[in-house]
């Protein structure tokens, strides 16, 4: 996630009261989020299929051993993953694993076929895991002899979506967020306001964030296998399948980060209890430091979670993007967390000092930085070219997220005298000392404390108004400060973009980055027929001798890539089938070398020719040549370029 600078304040445009700032927070949330849902479209996942055998669409003449998938990257495949159907639905293929085909760096899987299959239009029909841990999946047709009808319906929906993928999304999402709010809320106290350790509203934010992250992580953990197979909720309860999962990569990061989040906990019970009430300077130093050190280690271990389990892992220079990753992930925390931790500080305690917020906006700095630099290296490990980023859903969400710093850009330059004139104004301590303590009497209270001593409900009624007093006292207390209230409503406006851009980002993690789409799309596109049809060919020939004039017409079907049929028919100078003793085809690629490869026809009738399982390895401008025999002596070759897709 990228950033912006660290200095807060009121936009230009902010309301001054706190109900009109909190409308326009939701009304930027709520905007971002409809954008989200109008661009991004299904998030698809990091692996692509880049080709098969047969390929989509083709005509073979015979039945194929065995039907091959290849992948752009590495995928895992259950025994059922790829299935074939045949015309009427039933499975084609002999239902054994699918058959590991890897050469170098070609990721190819093969699954044989049954023998004797009649001529018609096969299904196949695949889903895996990619090494990222995101559900893909497909389907395509290919047709024996010739194709026909068939009942199986391609299915429209992709692999991860439904219900269980929304739930799974919205937990990722969740995870996120309490992550950054457990890493983030620790660190403010930690590093920026230590005070703040015995501050119960900030206390209640980390606890919150450790029960979020823990609840999502268990809901991902539950939701794994249904959303990687089956799609059906009622799989979350299906014990073989949670243990199917804790065997894969994906599983055993959730589970590693169960383990660490019960280090958390005890991190968390050491922050808000023997710290908070440590008072002894020289105890509280050291102890803050191995708070740091242990914090810092258990925040790393989560963050790899992500790290060794998603995009970071798989694809170019892994070594690398692996740690730049966990190190992304911790400034995020670091600033946005820290700029909740802020904003409950500024609204919902009353001695936030001014240092604080000085310590925070350095803090903020370093982690601008480092988000910067590992944003732009995983914006270009992700892409790969210019034209990825406007060409590709990934690129697009970019776009968008570049356009949600650009905004909170806007808003810190505006925010940068409302920092320096709060720390200029000595605080917000001594504001709140300026505006008086409010505080009855000591008279009042010994009055009031001998009524209650006499009537229990004038008691109840004393404590009640006391509450209302306090909680009064202390809005006054924090309203004291222009400045700070200033600053309260700049934060708030920065945390509302900054939750939009926690959710473009968690969109972004499992989308399909933009070098894979494109590298998928050029394979798609080399393999793809340029031909709509069979190639038809018409080819005048004349031998010389007696009756040795006719043409040649001459069907390549399907003109494309692999095996073809061919069929030749020959007719005299009268439009006549014409009976030939002999008949020759080859084919020869010039610009790669390639060639002659020999057909020969069978004669089925008079006049009609036909050759079976003449394989084209690639397209390109073919030339194909006919040599046609009318006597023992009298033959002759013409030919003809075709274009073969």
């Amino acid at each position: 996630m990228t950033a912006t600078a660290p200095h807060f304040g009121p936009p230009p445009y902010a309301a001054r009261r706190p109900l009109a700032a909190a409308g326009l927070l939701a009304a930027l949330v709520g905007a971002v989020f409809g954008l989200l849902l109008a661009v991004a479209g299904p998030a698809s996942a990091h692996a692509a299929l880049t080709g098969s055998d047969p390929q989509d669409g083709a005509v073979v003449a015979t039945a194929p051993q065995e039907v091959t998938l290849t992948f752009s990257e590495q995928v895992a495949l259950g025994e059922d993953s790829i299935r074939i159907l045949d015309p009427s639905g039933k499975r084609a293929d002999t239902q054994a694993a699918p058959r590991d085909l890897h050469s170098g760096s070609t990721v190819k899987y093969g699954v044989a076929l049954r023998t004797g299959l009649p001529d018609g239009t096969y299904t196949v029909a695949w889903q895996a895991v990619s090494a990222d841990s995101h559900p893909v999946s497909g389907a395509f047709t290919f047709s024996i002899g010739a194709p026909s009808e068939t009942t199986v319906a391609l299915p429209d929906n992709e692999a991860g979506g439904g219900l269980v993928g929304t739930l799974y999304d919205i937990a990722r999402y969740a995870a996120y967020a309490g992550f950054i709010v457990l890493a983030g809320g620790a660190a403010f106290v930690l590093a920026c306001w230590r005070r703040g350790a015995g501050a119960r509203p900030l206390q209640r934010l980390v606890v919150r964030g450790w029960m979020t992250l823990t609840a999502a992580t268990i809901a991902m953990l539950l939701l794994r296998n249904p959303y990687t197979g089956s799609g059906k909720l009622g799989d979350v309860f299906d014990l073989d399948g949670l243990k199917a999962v804790l065997d894969t990569k994906p599983g055993a990061a959730l589970v590693s980060r169960l383990l660490l989040l019960g280090a958390a906990a005890l991190f968390v019970a050491v922050l808000f209890g023997t710290y908070a009430k440590r008072e002894d300077p020289r105890e509280k130093k050291d102890l803050t430091f191995g708070l740091a050190i242990g914090g810092a280690v258990i925040a790393a271990g989560i963050a790899g979670t992500w790290a060794l389990a998603e995009h970071a892992s798989t694809g170019i220079q892994p070594g690398i993007a692996m740690p730049v990753d966990v190190l992304h992930l911790l400034a995020v925390a670091a600033w946005l967390g820290g700029l909740v931790a802020l904003l409950t500080a500024l609204y919902r305690t009353p001695d936030l000092p001014a240092a604080a917020v000085r310590r925070f906006s350095a803090i903020a700095f370093t982690s601008v930085v480092l988000l910067v630099a590992t944003g732009v290296y995983q914006s270009w490990r992700q892409l790969g070219t210019w034209s990825a980023l406007t060409g590709t859903g990934y690129g697009q969400l970019l776009i968008a997220k570049v356009a949600l710093v650009a905004a909170l850009v806007g808003v810190a330059s505006v925010s940068r005298r409302w920092t320096g004139r709060l720390a200029a104004g000595g605080g917000t301590e001594e504001a709140a000392a300026a505006a008086g303590s409010g505080v009855p009497e000591p008279e009042e209270e010994e009055e009031a404390a001998a009524e209650a001593a006499t009537d229990p409900g004038r008691a109840a009624q004393l404590a009640r108004q006391r509450a209302a007093v306090a909680s009064a006292e202390k809005k006054r207390i924090r309203d004291a400060d222009p400045g700070r209230a200033a600053l309260r409503r700049s934060v708030l406006a920065e945390v509302g973009v900054a939750v939009a851009l926690l959710a473009v980002t968690t969109v972004l993690t499992s989308t399909e980055p933009g070098r894979t789409e494109e590298e998928a799309r050029s394979s798609t596109a080399a393999a793809a027929p340029v031909a709509d049809g069979p190639v038809n060919l018409s080819l005048p020939f004349e031998t010389g001798g007696e009756n040795g004039k006719g043409t040649v017409r001459m069907d390549i079907d399907p003109g494309r890539t692999g095996a073809n049929v061919i069929h030749l028919w020959i007719e005299d100078s009268g439009g006549k089938a014409m009976d030939v003793p002999e008949v020759k085809v080859a084919f020869t690629l010039e610009s790669k070398d390639i060639g002659p490869l020999p057909a020969v026809p069978v004669r089925l009738t008079e006049g009609h020719w036909t050759a079976t399982g003449l394989q084209l390895p690639i397209a390109g401008d073919w030339n194909v040549a006919v040599t046609v025999r009318t006597s023992d002596i009298d033959q002759t070759t013409v030919d003809k370029n075709v274009k073969i897709g």
